[in-house]
Order: structure tokens, then C-alpha cells, then sequence
């Protein structure tokens, strides 16, 4: 019988001691991204798996930059435990804070999450930068990371991503806003959030499209229902014409809704409200239009890529974009025109 090539083979066609080869298979310590890479390709070359000795059967849950665990984190780790119990893994939750600006090679990882005899493979989410994950990849561990959530220039063809897509969600909505007949439509959100700027960038090509100039009202704070109490009384103190609004989150919807009834105004008599996610929709007054994020599948989907990485860890990157769902209910009618009836114009259905 053919016997199994060793890593002191990896070493010798990788040009690197034995030792160097048995840093990298643990991840006990760093190893420079250009001998890992002639590494992990002696290893194909041989048919050798350099991380199966140690192989954990855990899965870490990277929550990065946030105070706490919201209810869409949440939820996207109970999607993720769940596909971790599945397959036989285990999941544990690590919580994360770095600089956007720190060079990936000077971050200060937590030393767990990089050693492969202890976990396996991360799923990343939260707020992230581009230099976590040129810091995840050179350490050569699988990880799948959540797109809609990375801030600034990055690059997700190099990487394994899920997505789901606010930004047709958000263009689906804003059309039927219109076809109700609504022109003075804004969009409340932080759009140096990256969320947000992806569902304010669907809610101008429909407003465009349509022929409407987007009117975007945005508030700073680190609480959503604040930016939308806050955004909502400006526009309204300021005089500006509005007959609907889109909060870019149902938490926003909910400071939008305190903000119209302070001013007086009823919904959706007054103004129409919509917003995104379909997390609180239920419990505002009246039931709030939204756009419905399969959250748990996000979570489950990302296990998947990280495993599957895991499994072949040569493969190409992956990406899997999950849809979202329009949610109609009691938050929107037609704009009121003199007299005090409702118009309501026809605009092409969106699927």
C-alpha cells in the first residue's frame, strides 16, 4: 500500500522545517502569509490535510464591534447554532473590537479563535473592516463573513460571503410606496453605515427610475429609534413636504412613529411609514410595512460556507445571497389630496 505523505515531506518540497509546517497546521503561532501559501500548496500537491490531526468540531460566532447582542445578531447565531448541531459541531461565541485602521499583520486577534486545534472554523459578523479579514485569510483559518454588515473598500470575491439583498428589498418597497401615489417620499438612516447605505441606494433607483429626486433626512446616534425620533421632527419642524417615510429599520420606524405623533400627525392617515427587517413590525401601532430579512437562514447559511471551507479548504470563494420579502400591512395608504381623498397612482409590480 501507498503510504500517507508526512508533513516532513510538506517541509522539504515547501522549503521550510518540520516545525514551521506543525505551526501552521495548529495555528499556535503566526506563520508569514508567503510560507503559509508554499505550505498549504505543498500540502495539495502531496494529498496531505494539514489540519486534520487537530481538527476541532467547534465553530467560533464572531460578533465584531457591537455593545452587545442585538436581536438580529441574535438570531443569526441561533441560525447558526442550529446548523452547528445539524452536522455534530458546536458553536462558541467570541465577541470582538479592533480598529479600522490598525494594518491587518499589527491586529491583536484573540489567540483562541486562531488556533485550529481548538476551533475549526469563524463566522463573522457585527461591524467589520477590511483589515480583519486580510488578517483571518493570512492566518489560513475558514471563515465566512456576513457583506452586508463590512464597512469601507473591501474585497468579497476573495472571500466567502452571505448576503441578503437589502438592496432589491429596498427598491421593492420604495416602488410600492409609489404605485400608492407618495412624491414627497424620504428615507430616514445613518447612511455611513454600510446597511443603510445599501437600502438608501435601492430607495433612490426606484425613487430615480420613477422620476423623483431622493430626500434623505440623517441623524448621527448610536440608537436607532433616536435617528428616527430625531430625523422625523426635523423634517416636520422644518416645513418640508413629506407624505411618507422609510426607516431604514423597524427600530428606527419606531422613534419615526413617536416623532410624527409628538407633531401631531397620524399614520397612515398623515403619513405612511414602512421600514426594514420585520424584527419589531408586529408590535408597532398600526402593524408597520416592512421588508422581511430571513435572519436565521443568514446565520445557517454561513455555517455552511465555513464548513464546506473546511472540507475543501482549495475551493473557490463562495457566495450566497438570500432574498427578502415585502410585508404589507396597515402602515401605508394613499397620500390625502384636497378634500380629503386619496389618489393612487399605477406603478409597474416588482417581484
Amino acid at each position: 500500500m501507498k503510504r500517507k505523505a508526512t508533513f516532513q515531506q510538506v517541509a522539504r518540497i515547501a522549503g521550510v522545517s518540520g516545525p514551521t509546517v506543525s505551526r501552521l497546521a495548529t495555528g499556535k503561532s503566526r506563520v508569514s502569509p508567503e510560507i503559509a501559501e508554499r505550505v498549504k500548496k505543498a500540502a495539495i500537491q502531496l494529498g496531505v490535510d494539514l489540519f486534520r490531526r487537530k481538527r476541532s468540531k467547534v465553530i467560533a460566532f464572531i460578533l465584531s464591534n457591537r455593545g452587545a447582542l442585538d436581536n438580529f445578531e441574535s438570531k443569526i447565531l441561533a441560525g447558526a447554532e442550529a446548523c452547528c448541531v445539524t452536522h455534530g459541531w458546536n458553536i462558541l461565541f467570541v465577541t470582538l473590537r479592533y480598529e479600522p485602521g490598525v494594518p491587518g499583520k499589527r491586529l491583536h486577534l484573540p489567540p483562541i479563535i486562531l488556533r485550529r486545534d481548538l476551533v475549526g472554523g469563524l463566522v463573522v459578523t457585527g461591524t467589520n473592516y477590511n483589515n480583519l479579514l486580510d488578517s483571518l485569510t493570512h492566518s489560513g483559518i475558514p471563515f465566512s463573513v456576513l457583506g452586508n454588515s463590512v464597512r469601507g473598500q473591501w474585497r468579497p470575491e476573495e472571500h466567502d460571503v452571505v448576503w441578503f439583498d437589502d438592496v432589491q428589498g429596498a427598491y421593492q418597497i420604495t416602488r410600492y410606496v409609489l404605485s400608492l401615489g407618495h412624491c414627497d417620499f424620504w428615507f430616514v438612516g445613518n447612511t455611513r453605515l454600510a446597511w443603510y447605505s445599501r437600502r438608501y441606494q435601492g430607495y433612490a433607483n426606484a425613487m430615480q427610475e420613477a422620476g423623483y429626486e431622493p430626500r434623505h433626512s440623517q441623524m448621527e446616534s448610536d440608537d436607532d429609534r433616536d435617528i428616527g425620533f430625531l430625523a422625523t421632527k426635523s423634517m416636520v419642524d422644518e416645513g418640508q413636504p413629506v407624505s411618507a417615510i422609510f426607516a431604514g429599520s423597524d427600530r428606527m420606524a419606531d422613534g419615526v412613529y413617536h416623532g410624527l405623533r409628538d407633531s401631531g400627525l397620524r399614520i397612515p392617515e398623515d403619513v405612511s411609514v414602512v421600514g426594514f427587517d420585520d424584527l419589531e413590525a408586529t408590535v408597532l401601532h398600526p402593524h408597520l410595512t416592512t421588508v422581511r430579512v430571513f435572519i436565521p437562514e443568514v446565520g445557517e447559511h454561513l455555517t455552511k460556507l465555513v464548513l464546506r471551507r473546511i472540507e475543501s479548504p482549495g475551493g473557490a470563494p463562495q457566495r450566497f445571497t438570500l432574498p427578502t420579502e415585502l410585508v404589507r400591512r396597515e402602515s401605508c395608504s394613499p397620500p390625502r389630496v384636497a378634500g380629503g381623498a386619496s389618489r393612487e397612482v399605477a406603478v409597474e409590480a416588482v417581484g
